[in-house]
């Protein structure tokens, strides 16, 4: 493809922000693009009474597209008061620079997509189609209602009232030019991007000739797309299920004021301004911009959240002919909002706007193909507590195992719609989504229905179960009643799965782009029919590449502490790798997985940042540490334990018999309290232990919370941990690297 030419102008606020720090992405797709910049917005009307200046046209008139960061718009008066003083005794007139934008170029049409990114409910993509120059904002506004209109509106009661000088009107202008091109731009919208159905949102019930008039225009355009269905709806209604059912709307097309307030609702539907991206289209030429506007209070703050700018690039590409990698920047967007680590405030982070953007190009070089899985188990007796929910964990360890990792567990009763519920969160979010649990034949056993229902389709009687449960009944001398015929229901057009141990056969459907697997719930039963679905049946989901897992356990640091250090350690070495962290008193463990390539340089880096705090690189604690050690020493052990009263003697004991061999070790443990007590739990115990052989002594120290009762526990793993790095000649904490 020939390179081509995008006109950036920064603008005003936010806008050179989130366009400094959205732009990388260009070079990180390796795209063909020159990118030239101009001036727009309020400081070239400040300094040369035009917020447009001639050589801004000059550059847009040359370029294939325009990217917009964002402008100020102020009252007359105080554009004036603004103005170079030099300008101001001319007066001129300020003029928006996005209204100067659409009408030299005539962008009739401003496309706001509205996507779920956040996740976490039903998967929706839709967009809303605004016709930018007639309706209500054609500029045929009037105060006073001058002579030409007078008489259409002087019989109205209110206006009677009120005389002519309290009066004023405005004229709703609908046009065939303007009404077929925006209508033929929906259904245009809806073709090459796959949006499956277009609706017009207007106000038939009360514009009611107008309104006809709009709908004598859609039957005519829609006559040339026949295998796109259209409707038509009141603007308050589909508001409401804007809100409510996103996921049931595909092109959305509104005159300029209905369509100017439903798509900064889909803004709100997506999460906020911040994530909402823009586009204009015209006869003449485009612009696309991010909807936050230039929002002064944040600019210079590192606050904007850069993401509406990524995906307004991505609808840029996406019109420039970069399908494929408008998509990226898309997915790359998703991934990033979706783990929520590195968000700006608006989205429930702390990451300033260079630092959320960075996650993103990050993404968009090598964007993680990680497949997820969600498993949702089904019975009123599991959240009773009746029966341990085994089946969620065995599964969550068989789809690891396959490469691809639980995201979510749902623990739901015996309710249809809150199990579909569940389920419908997980389409085209996650790749697999096992459902285990109530297909038997009772009425509670809702499980069928409620899978339907999420994939949309009716339930369908499948010969072929049905004759397996009367065979399986009739060998076992069983009887068949109706009420088995409940197991022979499955979702239309799903593939069965047989259940060689029972009669309630699973199925697995495809649905927006994840597997839906619906199993039994008996272990015995569900869990081999797992496996072979796993290992047979999905053959789409690659499996990831191999990696490498290093694990470190760790004692006297805090997680938060503990997750600055490895964090930093992880981007500095630059390479692909993924951090976990778990807080399991007194031990924070560390995971670092990485390519196995990348692993043995990681780990020398892991064990030098944390050096002073490893336990041990094994699922075990500083006890079982000591005891492997000991078993390896010819060591007899004197211990004086009267801080944690015989407890770290008791532990050592069970793990190991006592020794009687020619080392002899004497390992004192004391602790002294500042600002509490043994039954106060405030301040800290500084820790001290002294391991002494002969007359060597080495000393140990380490300050805890007093938190609890526990800190003696924490005293006694304390204790085995030093002892360890005596015997293995580790250096303490204390000694020089």
């Amino acid at each position: 493809m020939s390179r081509k030419t995008v006109a950036v102008l920064p603008g005003d606020g936010i806008g050179p922000e989130v366009l400094d720090a959205a732009l990388p992405v260009i070079d990180a797709l390796d795209l063909p693009l020159d990118l030239e910049f101009g001036d727009i917005g309020w400081e070239c009307w400040r300094a040369e009474g035009n917020p447009v200046p001639d050589r801004t046209w000059n550059l847009i008139d040359r370029s294939d597209a325009v990217l917009l960061g964002a402008t100020t718009t102020k009252p007359r008066g105080e554009a004036l008061a603004e103005l170079a003083p030099e300008l101001r005794a001319s007066a001129p007139r300020y003029i928006s620079p996005i209204i100067q934008l659409r009408r030299r170029l005539d962008l009739f049409a401003n496309l706001r997509p509205v996507e779920n990114y956040l996740g976490g409910t039903t998967p929706y993509r839709y967009c809303v189609v605004r016709e930018n120059t007639e309706g209500l904002y054609a500029g045929l506004d009037f105060s006073p209602v001058p002579d030409a209109l007078w008489p259409l509106v002087a019989d109205h009661p209110n206006v009677r009232r009120s005389t002519r000088t309290g009066a004023a009107a405005s004229v709703r202008l609908q046009t065939a030019h303007g009404l077929d091109r925006i209508l033929r731009f929906a259904f245009e919208t809806a073709r090459t991007h796959g949006y499956e159905r277009v609706t017009l949102a207007d106000k038939p019930n009360v514009l009611r000739d107008s309104s006809a008039y709009v709908l004598d225009r859609l039957e005519r355009v829609a006559g040339d797309y026949p295998e796109i269905p259209y409707e038509v709806l009141n603007v308050d209604a589909v508001a409401l299920w804007m809100t409510r059912r996103p996921e049931r709307f595909g092109v959305i097309v509104a005159e300029n004021m209905f369509g100017d307030i439903l798509s900064d609702l889909g803004g709100g539907v997506m999460g906020g301004l911040g994530l909402a991206p823009s586009a204009n289209i015209g006869e003449s030429g485009n612009y696309f911009e991010p909807v936050h506007g230039s929002a002064p209070a944040l600019a210079g703050r590192q606050r904007a959240n850069p993401t509406a700018a990524f995906l307004t690039i991505g609808l840029m590409l996406d019109h420039l002919g970069f399908t494929e990698e408008a998509g990226a920047v898309k997915d790359a967007v998703r991934h990033v909002t979706r783990r929520r680590d590195r968000v700006t405030y608006d989205l429930g982070g702390s990451a300033t706007t260079a630092e959320a953007a960075e996650a993103v190009v990050d993404a968009c070089r090598a964007l993680p193909q990680a497949p997820t899985a969600a498993v949702v188990t089904v019975g009123d007796e599991l959240l009773r507590g009746d029966l341990e929910d085994s089946n969620a964990g065995h599964a969550s360890r068989m789809l690891a195992e396959r490469g691809i990792p639980v995201r979510a567990r749902h623990t739901v009763g015996d309710d249809e719609a809150g199990i579909a519920d569940a389920i419908r969160s997980c389409l085209g979010r996650d790749d697999v989504v096992v459902v285990m649990g109530g297909l038997g034949p009772t009425s509670d056993d809702v499980t069928r229905g409620a899978v339907a229902r999420a994939l949309g389709r009716p339930l369908e009687h499948r010969e072929e179960a049905w004759q397996a449960v009367v065979a399986r009944l009739t060998r076992f001398g069983v009887a068949v009643h109706d009420d088995n015929r409940r197991q022979a229901l499955f979702a239309e057009g799903a593939e069965l799965l047989p259940n060689p141990g029972g009669t309630a056969w699973g199925c697995r459907a495809e649905s927006r782009g994840s597997t839906v697997l619906m199993l039994p719930g008996p272990p015995r039963e569900c869990l081999p029919m797992l496996e072979e679905s796993l290992r047979d049946g999905l053959p789409h989901i690659p499996r990831p590449p191999e990696t490498t897992t290093l694990f470190r356990r760790t004692l006297g640091v805090i997680e938060a502490d503990a997750a600055a250090l490895v964090d930093a350690l992880v981007k500095e070495y630059g390479g692909p790798a993924r951090t976990a962290y778990r807080w399991h008193y007194p031990y924070v463990d560390i995971r670092v997985t990485c390519p196995p390539e990348d692993a043995g340089d990681l780990a020398r880096r892991l064990d030098a940042t944390l050096a002073r705090h490893v336990v041990t690189d094994r699922d075990r604690t500083a006890v079982q540490e000591l005891a492997a050690v000991l078993d390896e020493h010819d060591v007899v052990l004197d211990v004086d334990d009267r801080l944690t009263e015989g407890l770290f003697a008791a532990e050592l004991a069970r793990a190991r018999g006592t020794g009687d061999g020619s080392r002899p070790l004497r390992v004192t443990l004391s602790g002294r309290w500042e600002g509490g007590d043994r039954t106060t739990y405030t301040g800290t115990v500084a820790l001290k232990c002294a391991v002494r052989e002969g007359t060597d002594e080495r000393t140990d120290t380490l300050t805890v919370p007093n938190r609890g009762a526990e800190v003696t526990a924490y005293a006694a793993q304390y204790a085995a941990w030093t002892l360890t790095r005596h015997l293995t000649g580790h250096p303490h904490p204390e000694d020089p690297a």
